[in-house]
C-alpha cells in the first residue's frame, strides 16, 4: 500500500481548500497532499507537500499532530505500482490565502493539479456538477469535523 498524507485546510470561515485533479476521463476535487517518501514522517511529508503544491508554510498542526481521518482505497487504479493507498488526513486551520506553491505549473500538471478552490460545506453538499469529490461523500465527514472539531478518534472514510 502507498502511504500518503492529505490536509483538510480550513480557513476562518470553515471553507476547505481543494485542488482540482484532472485525471483521464474525470475531474476530482481533493485535499492537497501526497505520498510519504522513505525516511519522512507523516508530518514532514505533509509540510513538504503543502509547501510544494499550495505554498502553505509555517502552519500549526496542534498538539499531537495526529490524523483526524483515514481512508484506505484498494486497487491498482489508486496508486500505480501499489495494491492501493492509505491516506491520513490532518486538520490545518489557517487564514485564507491564495494558493501558489513552490512547484511550477508544469510540475503541478504532472501531478494532475489544474487549479484550486475554497469550498463551503453548503457548496460541496449542494454540488450537482460533473466533477467528483474525494472522498465521494466529503460533505458528511467535513460537516461532522466542522461541528465537532477534531476531539474524537480517527474517522475511517470510504473511498
Amino acid at each position: 500500500m502507498r502511504h500518503s498524507v492529505r490536509a483538510i485546510v480550513l480557513d476562518e470561515d470553515d471553507r476547505i481548500l481543494l485542488c482540482r485533479l484532472e485525471l483521464p476521463g474525470i475531474v476530482v476535487w481533493a485535499a492537497p497532499g501526497g505520498g510519504v517518501e522513505p525516511g519522512e514522517t507523516r508530518v514532514e511529508a505533509l509540510r513538504r507537500e503543502l509547501d510544494e503544491e499550495a505554498g502553505l508554510v509555517g502552519f500549526d498542526l496542534g498538539a499531537g499532530a495526529r490524523p483526524v481521518w483515514r481512508q484506505e482505497a484498494v486497487g491498482p487504479d489508486y496508486a500505480p505500482g501499489y495494491d492501493g493507498v492509505v491516506n491520513d488526513y490532518f486538520l490545518v486551520r489557517v487564514p485564507r490565502f491564495v494558493p501558489r506553491g513552490a512547484m511550477s505549473d508544469r510540475e503541478l500538471a504532472a501531478e494532475h493539479i489544474s487549479g484550486w478552490r475554497w469550498w463551503s460545506l453548503a457548496e460541496i453538499a449542494g454540488y450537482r456538477g460533473p466533477d467528483l469529490f474525494s472522498p465521494r461523500d466529503l460533505a458528511t465527514p467535513l460537516g461532522a469535523l466542522i461541528a465537532g472539531g477534531a476531539s474524537g478518534g480517527v474517522v475511517e472514510l470510504r473511498a
